[in-house]
């Protein structure tokens, strides 16, 4: 394990503007080590990454030799290699070491013993294996999901991320249940799958202790939903999935975790770093789901509660103004009282399955009535910022142009800051 040149790159280029001087360094990796990086939490600070030797990955996705990757803030990433390689960093992380401990031989081992499992249902026409991750907070349950199911589109597999955790969500906003068919493996800048094939359902908080009834009934329907997609898509049947948990593990949480397990029927819970839930599952579950305990990797960093409300804001912010390079433009415009109806998810039951998401203050766009609602996914997502009592008027932030698609909106608990 050898660091080599440190040295600072000469200003120019770029649109004809002076760039200021950026350090660079090159990290060399010998065999089954890892680069573990952390980029500082200031908006403009500018990390580079470039493999310049050899081959490595992302969590899961192949680092292509000789492009620049540009890491986000805060973003936190391993750069892991089977064989060796070298890589550039341009710009000075927050944190930058190289680690020869590593669980990636465990974590290869249990994507073949999946793989292998795919087969075996593939020759008999059954379902792919769905698998499920549980383990505290700060463990790296996300990270390992990531993993499996870009190793898996790695060999032309589709299977699908199924995001039961509403604390932070992977796929859509913050509050959302989803289902996501993977085709290809995760983007390295940006962390996530290409979205476009994805099935998102509104819970409307981030702790399913919130509403628990509602928690378990969206979990059931999108089950039943996954089993529907099996039936028509073969490539989405023998991948199965994989599905990630939230971190709360005890009381109402264990309740939830174990209800995951059930509706989707999973054939194997990986349990990071966590040995008395390992005994609580094997305990609690059936006999012919496989418990499976793993190790965290010793990269994990733990977040505080104000990182994951920061990330929460970013999340639903990103959802109407895009992120750099690709920024949107959302609509607002006002709604009359009149035009519309505001429920609140809980007393009674409510079209809760689309979701008009949440800004300063929250609601959700609902369509359908009566049980045959609680089937249905989200639409369109949407904010309110502002109200206005004498005009009897509310201010609403969109993705789309007015008028809205439907009369229900749903209040939900999300809130950011818009100082867009």
């Amino acid at each position: 394990m050898t660091t080599l040149s440190y040295q600072v790159a000469g200003a120019g280029g770029g649109d004809g503007g002076e760039r200021p001087p950026r350090k660079w360094k090159d990290w060399a990796l010998e065999r089954e080590t890892e680069l573990r990086l952390e980029a500082p939490d200031q908006e403009g600070s500018l990390i580079d990454i470039k493999l310049v030797r050899g081959t490595a990955e992302v969590f899961g996705t192949e680092v292509a030799r000789n492009q620049s990757y540009s890491l986000c803030p805060r973003m936190k990433l391993a750069i892991f290699t089977w064989h060796g390689c070298t890589v550039r960093v341009e710009g000075e992380p927050q944190v930058a070491y190289i680690s020869e401990e590593t669980p990636m031989i465990m974590y290869l081992n249990t994507h073949i013993a999946v793989d292998q499992l795919r087969h075996r249902r593939e020759k008999e026409g059954q379902i792919g294996p769905r698998v499920m991750l549980a383990g505290a907070t700060d463990v790296g349950k996300s990270t390992l999901c990531r993993l499996l199911l870009s190793y898996a589109a790695r060999l032309g597999r589709q299977p699908c991320l199924v995001d039961c955790d509403v604390g932070q969500g992977s796929v859509s906003i913050p509050g959302s249940l989803c289902v996501l068919s993977v085709e290809r493996p995760a983007d390295i800048e940006t962390g996530e799958f290409n979205k476009q094939a994805s099935l998102v359902y509104s819970y409307g908080a981030t702790t399913p202790s919130d509403n628990f009834k509602l928690y378990t009934t969206v979990v059931t329907s999108m089950a039943a939903m996954f089993r529907e997609r099996c039936t028509a898509r073969p490539a989405t049947k023998s991948g199965g999935c994989v599905i990630n948990t939230c971190g709360w593990v005890e009381g109402q949480g264990y309740n939830a975790l174990v209800h995951v397990a059930e509706a989707f029927e999973v054939d194997v819970v990986l349990v990071l770093d966590h040995e008395r839930l390992t005994l609580d599952l094997q305990r609690d579950l059936p006999k012919t789901t496989e418990i499976v305990p793993l190790p965290k990797s010793g990269g994990v960093v733990a977040r505080t509660r104000e990182f994951r409300r920061r990330n929460r804001e970013d999340a639903v912010r990103e959802y109407f103004y895009g992120k750099r390079p690709h920024l949107l433009s959302p609509f607002s415009f006002e709604v009359a009282f009149s035009d519309i109806q505001i429920c609140k998810i809980g007393a009674q039951a409510a079209a809760f399955f689309v979701h008009f998401s949440s800004c300063s203050s929250p609601v959700s766009l609902a369509s359908g009535d009566g049980e045959s609602g609680r089937q249905c996914p989200p639409g369109p997502r949407g904010a309110h910022t502002d109200v206005d009592m004498e005009a009897k008027t509310l201010t609403v932030l969109s993705p789309a142009p007015h008028p809205l698609p439907r009369k229900i909106l749903i209040r939900t608990n999300l809130q950011f800051m818009d100082f867009q």
